[in-house]
């Protein structure tokens, strides 16, 4: 019986492995959200499928920040060109330098698009810190220097730099000046550098949230880590961390969520990073709970298992020295019947002798 249990635990195990090896994505997405008790199976697939995973979930964290911004720079060209060409000076672009008419600093406030700095003569690092002070205060906003442009908006992590020669070259531009801009904007010419902006915007996101998950992830794993020892588990670091990964599924998706809801109601969570990383530990840690009680269970069963065996060894003790007392009882009887039978051979010689010796004298006259 403890056999046959024993056997259909080992199938039940293989056809698990089966079914983990064949999963796809999406199943690991749900798997990871609804069925946390799986993450110990999905953590032995190995860190490179781990990684994988995590990595597809930023790409579509990082497609939805990318379209988003490029909808917001979208916007402010179209709403910049309009006052590009009625208000702002007259300015001039020649390999990587931007030069401004002004000799005083610009600066715009627009409640959608935030603070924008403009600023073509400063070369003091000091002056340019004081500048993305004053606009990571506002929350967004751009800063436009001779050589480049920082945008920050409030879906990214810091700022993002674009270099003025590397962008325009990658479009073959070398120089232009402000009615250059005004007819390429209306003409439809930019659509090509939106593109190169979508690219640049999507590997800095992708680039920038991947390492900020896995090293979440690495956190949170070895919060995981000293919990196993708490409760006298042992597992690889490797694993936990694997399981990490997993676990920070629904907070990588409630980013996602997150950042279309700021998007479209302009809505801010303060804590939303505190949220993240609590929710990705909550999750972690119930699933070491669950697999700590899976522990006990088991050996509860493999107790029972042994318990059996060893009534089952007992019976099979008793019935052997049983069946050895028999046999011994039956050599005894055995060994008795023939000393009974040569006891009585030996009377029987006795009583012949004792026949002869009792006949009278003469009895052969």
């Amino acid at each position: 019986m403890a056999s046959e249990d024993k056997k259909n635990a080992i199938e039940e195990k293989k056809e698990e492995n089966k079914e983990l090896k064949g999963m796809g994505f999406f199943k690991k997405l749900k798997y990871s959200i609804f069925n946390i008790e799986k993450y110990p199976e999905m953590a032995t697939e190995g860190i490179g499928k781990a990684l994988t995973y995590i990595a597809k979930l930023v790409v579509i964290l990082a497609v939805v920040l990318s379209v988003w911004t490029l909808y917001q720079t979208y916007q402010m060209i179209n709403e910049g060109t309009n006052y590009l060409e009625n208000e702002f000076p007259d300015f001039s672009y020649s390999d990587g330098t931007l030069t401004v008419d002004s000799q005083e600093v610009l600066i715009f406030d627009n409640e959608q698009f935030g603070k924008t700095i403009v600023d073509t003569n400063t070369d003091s690092e000091e002056t340019i810190n004081q500048y993305l002070n004053q606009i990571n205060e506002y929350g967004i906003g751009a800063l436009v220097l001779k050589n480049r442009v920082v945008l920050k908006n409030i879906t990214m992590i810091g700022e993002v730099s674009y270099n003025y020669q590397e962008s325009f070259n990658s479009v073959n531009l070398t120089e232009f000046n402000k009615q250059d801009v005004i007819n390429y904007v209306q003409n439809g010419g930019i659509n090509s550098l939106y593109f190169s902006v979508f690219i640049s915007l999507f590997i800095y996101s992708f680039s920038m949230y991947f390492i900020n998950t896995i090293w979440y992830a690495i956190i949170i794993g070895i919060v995981g880590y000293f919990t196993m020892w708490i409760l006298k588990m042992k597992m690889r670091y490797v694993a936990v961390f694997n399981m990490a990964i997993y676990a920070l599924t629904l907070s990588t998706i409630l980013n996602i969520l997150y950042l279309i809801v700021n998007i479209i109601f302009n809505f801010t969570i303060e804590y939303f990073s505190i949220m993240y990383v609590t929710v990705a530990t909550i999750y972690l840690l119930a699933a070491i709970f669950i697999l700590k009680t899976d522990l006990m269970k088991k050996q509860a069963e493999v107790m029972k298992i042994v318990e059996a065996q060893q009534i089952v060894k007992k019976e099979l003790e008793e019935q052997e020295k049983e069946k050895k007392d028999e046999q011994e009882e039956k050599k005894e009887r055995q060994k008795k019947d023939k000393e009974d039978a040569k006891d009585k051979k030996e009377e029987k010689k006795e009583s012949k002798g004792n026949v002869k010796n009792d006949e009278p004298e003469g009895s052969n006259a």
